[in-house]
């Protein structure tokens, strides 16, 4: 099933896509649930869905979308996690994943502006898999990592790159508001198949600049997991957003920045795609 969250009638909601694809089930006005966290946390997607029925309660066009997970307890992300995009940056090889953190407060919403930020003019595009954790855990197993997973979503990972480079640590960069698109909504484990065959592909106004495959992560899925859950507990409708391939705007000659009026889409199959307009901070 597709999993979204959305605004409706000025609050936000959350609920699934349709079977015949054209609407959307508001489950929140169904149930106790707020948001699609709280629904994930208390392993009710299934009973959530059975109850609910087929039935769309409004039109997917038109849709005013939310981030997939509104609330996130943590967003960890994967730095230089394709052999490409650490030769193309010159960094990465240390056998460990790279690991940062991204802000809830700095996501935007499938078709929301990502926002060039009126400090710098280097936002540049990360097409990334998310993984959203369905059930928590410390020091999870690669074994059973994927028991632990109940779906995967789209994320952009936008990088204002002159802050991210001031020093080592990536989080200024990574965190300017309306730089992170997450959308349009996640699709549970049971529906993706291999895993490993999800395919990223960005596209800025039309153009291809990045594509790979799931396989070609140096770090795959249950090993992200693993390594995570280590250093903390993972909590349902925690996200791990994967890494990106090689193709990024900045390794680009002459680099190629994000700028107000350009598109960025991020296609992962078969889940769907993410497309966001680029606005320049007024």
């Amino acid at each position: 099933m597709r999993w979204l969250s959305f605004v409706r009638d000025g609050r936000t909601s959350f609920g699934y896509v349709t079977s015949d694809g054209e609407g959307v089930v508001d489950v929140a006005s169904k149930t106790e649930y707020a948001t699609l966290r709280e629904a994930i946390a208390a392993d009710a997607l299934t009973t959530l869905a059975e109850r609910s029925g087929d039935e769309a309660d409004l039109p997917l066009e038109g849709l005013t979308f939310a981030p997939t997970i509104t609330d996130p307890k943590k967003i960890l992300c994967v730095g230089l996690n394709y052999k490409a995009h650490q030769e193309e940056t010159g960094r990465g090889g240390e056998g460990v994943p790279t690991i940062f953190v991204r802000f809830a407060a700095a996501q935007v919403a499938h078709e929301q502006p990502m926002i060039t930020p009126r400090e710098s003019n280097t936002l540049d595009f990360e097409g990334e898999i998310a993984m959203v954790i369905g059930t928590g855990g410390r020091r999870i197993s690669q074994a059973d990592a994927m028991n632990h997973v109940v779906g995967f979503g789209i994320y952009n990972d936008g990088s204002v790159r002159e802050y991210q480079r001031h020093t080592s640590q990536f989080t200024p960069g990574k965190n300017f508001t309306a730089t992170g698109g997450f959308g349009p909504w996640m699709m549970t484990l049971d529906e993706i198949g291999d895993i490993s065959q999800m395919e990223v592909t960005t596209r800025l106004n039309g153009e291809v600049m990045q594509n790979a495959k799931a396989e070609l992560m140096v770090h795959g899925f249950e090993e992200l997991i693993e390594f995570c859950s280590t250093f903390i507990e993972l909590e349902p409708g925690d996200v791990i957003v994967t890494g990106t391939p090689g193709g990024v705007g900045a390794a680009r000659n002459p680099p190629v920045f994000m700028q107000h009026g350009d598109r960025i889409e991020i296609e992962v199959t078969p889940i769907g795609t993410l497309s966001n307009p680029v606005v320049g901070e007024n």
